[in-house]
């Protein structure tokens, strides 16, 4: 649970992006010709309060949205949060923090390139396996994939940390997307240089080929069926640290709840993954690798 001066230092930081964003927004905004009058009255619990409370669910220890609100907000953050809205109304609100959250991730959470990369994808499942026929919220969106465990029905979320395990980019695609194709995107790697791990399911020459002219190095294991090519010992050595994707991963799904079946609509699941991942940055210790006793250990 984060303490209270937390909850302020957070709201200030997404409160001063928010005004910054507003007046940019307000700049490039269309005026209709209509002719009829629309109201603009603010809402009584304004999109920085919204985004700061999506954020302090992902880093406490809650699992239900509504029990959240309902038991904790409502009565033990009065002071912090005076004038608080129905439940139905703040899921309404967060589809209007959707586009804020999206730009605040993008432009302040992320962190940079170290020139030591590690690439994975994770399943989001949208529901079991099972009734895949029968799910209607993301019908025609979410698709019927394959990872390492088996079969699952939902989203792709790709993301690239660095030695600190401080996200670099990440990508959401349907479950049926091969792990290479948000590579080939310029924008997803344009942030990164240097070396960048993933596992076999990133093999492809024209890939590798690819990036190395855009200035990454990628780096996977062998298949057994593939001729053995020498690789240097500090890449091996890394290859095997490559777990640490695995644990932010974990992190994301068990820690700020980013994966659950209970979405009604896709604007929801888009603020709750975006709130997820923004509640991830907020954290004070990231996995992370000491790369000083790795090239200690390779130099003795």
């Amino acid at each position: 649970m984060i303490s209270t001066d937390k909850i302020i230092e957070i709201f200030c930081f997404i409160d001063e992006f928010h005004q910054e964003f507003e007046q940019a927004q307000n700049g490039h905004l269309l005026q209709s010709d209509c002719g009829v009058r629309k109201r603009n009255r603010k809402s009584q619990l304004s999109n920085s309060e919204v985004m700061t409370l999506m954020v302090f669910f992902h880093c406490g220890n809650f699992r239900n949205l509504k029990h959240f609100y309902l038991f904790y907000v409502k009565q033990h953050l009065k002071s912090e949060f005076p004038e608080t809205v129905s439940y139905n109304r703040f899921v309404e609100l967060q589809q209007k923090a959707v586009v804020p959250m999206a730009l605040f991730l993008k432009m302040c959470c992320l962190g940079k390139c170290t020139g030591i990369s590690f690439i994975d994808s994770t399943p989001l499942r949208s529901c079991h396996i099972k009734r895949e026929k029968q799910h209607k919220t993301f019908k025609g969106m979410a698709a019927k994939g394959q990872c390492s465990i088996g079969w699952f029905f939902g989203f792709k979320l790709h993301l690239i940390i660095n030695d600190k395990g401080e996200i670099l980019d990440f990508m959401l695609t349907q479950g049926n997307v091969d792990d290479r194709e948000p590579l080939k995107n310029n924008n997803f790697h344009k942030k990164i240089m240097g070396r960048l791990y993933g596992d076999k399911g990133y093999i492809g020459k024209d890939l590798f080929e690819k990036l190395f002219v855009d200035g990454v190095h990628l780096v996977t294991k062998i298949r057994k069926n593939m001729k053995n090519s020498l690789m240097h010992t500090y890449d091996k050595v890394m290859l095997k640290k490559r777990a640490i994707i695995e644990t932010v991963n974990d992190e994301l799904k068990n820690m700020c709840q980013i994966e659950h079946t209970r979405h009604r609509s896709f604007d929801n699941f888009l603020s709750n993954l975006l709130s997820g991942l923004i509640a991830y940055s907020f954290f004070p210790k990231k996995p992370s690798l000491n790369l000083e006793i790795i090239d200690q250990r390779l130099s003795a």
